[in-house]
């Protein structure tokens, strides 16, 4: 009979035991941003923004002042959607020059940003969401929602702001939220001889 109820209380010691073991293992703990040794910043970097791996189609036909402007500071991307960069390209012109549409489009705004003049035109046929191009500082003559072919006038150039050192123009190019070098919407590529009329051919 003793050795029955030995027997019982053995049995039931048996399931507190898994208990007392497991009692003392802390919980796992879910840790939140990048793995240990890898920065914040490059974390983002490793994931670009959506849109930013498309191509960009050369629909450029003109620039947006003058016949060949001088860029003065060139497309420094940043390296996370945060981080410091120059999101554009820098065009020298002068007060007062007409600021046009590189392509066919629809004005997307055309107002003031920070005390600045800004036109930002959707550009037509360029896939979904489409590529926009943003133009400053510019005193608008367009308004949201109007149509816009290339070379149309969007506005003049407006008094230095302080981000170049003398009159320029800030040309700023994005699908979505990825920033993209406006300068790959002209066409480059190498010059060709076309022939004239009453000239011979080499």
């Amino acid at each position: 009979m003793r050795a029955k109820l030995r027997a019982k209380r053995r049995w039931r010691a048996w399931p507190v035991v898994p208990l007392m073991l497991t009692a003392g293992v802390p919980a796992p703990v879910a840790r939140a941003g990048p793995p240990s040794g890898l920065r914040a910043d490059a974390a983002q970097v490793a994931e670009p923004l959506p849109g930013s791996e498309a191509p960009v189609p050369a629909v450029a036909r003109t620039w947006p002042v003058g016949v060949r402007p001088e860029v003065v500071r060139g497309w420094d991307p940043p390296a996370h959607p945060y981080g410091p960069g120059h999101r554009g390209v820098d065009l020298a012109a002068a007060e007062g020059d007409p600021v046009r549409s590189v392509a066919a489009g629809r004005v997307a705004f055309a107002g003031r940003v920070a005390g600045r003049g800004v036109v930002s035109v959707d550009l037509a046929g360029t896939g979904e969401p489409p590529l926009r191009t943003t133009y400053e500082p510019v005193r608008a003559s367009v308004h949201t929602g109007d149509e816009v072919g290339p070379g149309t006038v969007l506005g003049v150039l407006e008094p230095p702001t302080g981000h170049c050192a003398g009159p320029c123009v800030h040309w700023g190019l994005r699908r979505g939220k990825a920033y993209l070098n406006p300068l790959s919407l002209l066409r480059t590529g190498p010059s060709r001889l076309l022939p004239v009329d009453g000239v011979p051919l080499p």
